[in-house]
């Protein structure tokens, strides 16, 4: 029996993000054990946590989808922080503190991964983009015929991989992409993030839906690996404050809010509310 959490990442109601299965104690674990276990719980990803193998982090995770292991992704980063943290874990000297305040580093795949935490809320610091640049012709009209749209209400669109190979598409304003039914058949090898912006004086200054049909999930709820590549990509254009918030899984019925912070150093932390709802033990 190991400890076990679920925790809903990205909304303060309960049940209206994103959740995250956290197994909090995975050494001895097999690739295939998790691999299992991740295809079982069927969430967009169930993580594995394990002691660090670079001193300058507070542990180790492994990332998994019901279909492949994941060198980074957001919200299980903010999820599994949060459950490690309230499990008892304690940040290296200098890390975060009782307090509310300070920093977490994470070590994935992708290499380390800054967590901060300010007033109880966490925020990551977003990896680099590795890939970046238009993307071509035959996977534009891929994607639009995938999205129900025509060529030309593709306004913008960019390579934004940062682990996971995204693909960054913005429409004309927040209620296109709401407007979207999307159609899998023929870009299931793709990643697809979809944007638009509301109106000045919304909620939020973007709508964003994410489809993952290559990871075997459809729409995922709310995504923080996407929500920090577009972010970075917005920044490098000039194209967005240094503090807003953006919407996702409104048409999935939840009420996901992640905040885009830039500080002066120009880094962007990607952050939201995370809760705890289940707690317990699971059989691996």
């Amino acid at each position: 029996m190991r400890p076990f959490a679920q925790v809903d990442v990205f909304a303060s109601d309960p049940y209206l993000g994103n959740p995250v299965a956290v197994v909090l104690d995975a050494d001895g674990m097999t690739d295939e054990a998790m691999a299992s276990f991740a295809r079982w719980t069927n969430l967009s990803e169930t993580t594995f946590v394990l002691p660090p193998t670079s001193p300058d982090a507070d542990y180790r995770l492994r990332i998994f989808t019901p279909s492949e292991e994941l060198p980074f992704a957001g919200h299980p980063t903010l999820g599994s922080a949060h459950a490690w943290l309230e499990a008892g874990g304690v940040p290296r000297p200098g890390g975060a503190d009782g307090s509310g305040s300070g920093f977490v580093v994470q070590e994935c795949a992708a290499g380390l991964v800054t967590l901060r935490r300010t007033d109880g809320r966490l925020a990551f610091g977003a990896p680099p983009t590795i890939r970046s640049g238009p993307v071509d012709e035959a996977d534009l009209t891929r994607v639009a015929t995938a999205l129900g749209v025509s060529r030309a209400d593709i306004v913008s669109h960019q390579w934004i991989v940062n682990g996971p190979e995204w693909m960054g598409i913005e429409l004309a304003d927040a209620d296109a992409v709401l407007a979207v039914e999307p159609d899998f058949s023929g870009v299931l090898d793709l990643a697809i993030g979809v944007f638009g912006a509301y109106p000045e004086g919304a909620r939020h200054a973007f709508e964003v839906r994410g489809f993952v049909p290559n990871v075997g999930v459809g729409e995922d709820p709310v995504t923080g690996s996407l929500n920090a590549a577009l972010a970075q990509w917005l920044q490098r254009e000039g194209r967005a404050p240094a503090s807003y918030t953006n919407g996702q899984g409104t048409r999935l019925q939840r009420d996901g809010v992640v905040s885009i912070d830039v500080d002066s150093a120009g880094a962007v932390w990607v952050g939201g509310a995370t809760t705890t709802l289940i707690r317990g033990s699971v059989l691996l």
